[in-house]
Order: structure tokens, then sequence, then C-alpha cells
């Protein structure tokens, strides 16, 4: 029987949002926009601790309200607005190292994603579990006038090349083959991949396609609004 990893949920965020001011506090249909990715994360079966690692003391106030843990303060060269995701990470599970605990996977969850389910939460998890990846992230499909096949670059004498390097353009949309983007949503990987490679996706990634048609991941006022219109819609239903 396969051995289930012990996997650490991290929620990252930090005080200083620039494109939507206090964003991850803010309410979006009455509640915090943290709270909705908390909430998920708390309720799935596989993620063995949930935290929340951040700079700021009313995101950890109101973190803790909702029912997630503030194991510790972030410190301020992890939350600038330059800071990497990677050294995030590793600080909290060099946190938890250093009290004894350890864990075989990360699973990264972005506040910014407060349309996430339940049910897609642990379908990405349990398809990480279930494989030999080094990480899984969740994806949607490239509209086809936008796959990388039919996309082009400017090369070096200022002319136009075929993106993927191919000399001919795949004329027929159907022998396109399947190209996705990362939705922001999930990303899991191997603890040993993050520390020994100092990287969040290792060789092996694998990927969940993200069935919702309302997908949004919030970094400006347009990007909230367009959530706002999208929870309008779901009450109305």
């Amino acid at each position: 029987m396969k051995t289930i990893p012990k996997i650490l949920g991290i929620i990252p965020a930090r005080g200083g949002s620039k494109g939507v001011p206090n964003k991850n506090i803010k309410k979006l249909n009455g509640k915090p926009l943290i709270q909705y990715t908390s909430e998920i994360a708390l309720k799935s079966k596989y993620l063995n601790r949930v935290i929340v690692s951040t700079d700021d003391a009313n995101i950890a106030e109101i973190s803790k309200l909702v029912g997630v843990e503030v194991p510790f303060m972030r410190p301020d060269n992890l939350a600038q607005d330059t800071s990497p995701t990677l050294p995030v990470i590793k600080h909290a599970l060099n946190f938890y190292k250093n009290l004894g605990i350890e864990f075989d996977a990360v699973c990264l969850l972005q506040v910014t994603s407060p349309i996430r389910t339940l049910d897609f939460l642990n379908n990405c998890l349990g398809k990480f579990i279930e494989s030999d990846l080094d990480s899984l992230i969740s994806v949607l499909d490239v509209p086809h006038h936008l796959n990388p096949h039919w996309t082009f670059k400017e090369n070096v004498h200022g002319n136009l090349s075929i993106s993927t390097g191919e000399k001919n353009i795949i004329s027929r949309r159907q022998d396109l083959p399947n190209a996705y983007y990362r939705d922001g949503s999930v990303y899991l990987t191997k603890t040993e991949v993050i520390l020994n490679q100092n990287s969040l996706y290792g060789d092996k990634i694998g990927y969940f396609v993200n069935p919702t048609k309302d997908n949004v991941n919030i970094d400006t006022l347009e990007d909230w609004q367009n959530a706002e219109i999208i929870f309008r819609q779901k009450d109305e239903n």
C-alpha cells in the first residue's frame, strides 16, 4: 500500500499589496479574501497542516480567526515586492525542521485564487500522491489561437520566427498539440526538490486541468472587479 506523504499547506500573504491595497484581507462578497483559500485548505483530507506565512499583524490576526495557524512572522527580507516564492517556502520548511517536524511535500495555495473548490484541490493532491512526480501544477487550456505553435517571437534579424523554433507552421487547428498555462491556484512540490534542486518544479512536472470557466487570479483592481461579478452571478444562481 502506498505511503501517504505528509504535506504542508502554505498560504503566502504578505502585507504590502500595491495592485489592490490590503488585498489579502479586503472583503470580497462579504469575506476577507484570505478566508476563501483558508477554508478550502482546512477542509482538505490530504493536507497535514495548513499555515499562513505573513509579515503583517492584521493578516495574521484574521488568519487565526478563520482557523489557520500562523506559527511565525515572516522576516521583512522575504516580504518585499521582489521577494521570490521559493525562499518563503524554504523558510517555513526550515522553521518546522528546527522543531523536529519534516514534510514530504508542500502545497502552495495563493490567496489570489478565491474560486478554487475543495474537489479540485483534493483532485490535484490525489493525483500528486498517486504519482511519482516532482511537482504538480493546476493549469488551464491555452486557446488555440495563442498556442505556442501559432505564436511568434522576434529573431536576431528583427524578423519573426515561430516561437517553438519550428520552420513550418502547423496549418490546421486540429493538428495543434495541447498547450496549458498555470492558473495560479495549486502548486505541489516534493520537499527534496525544493531543498536539493532549489526548484518549485523539478524534472517531472504533472498537471491537473482546472475545469472552471470562472477562474480569476487577483492582481489588479480590474481582477477584483471581475471576481465581484463572478460571485454576484453565483449568488443569483
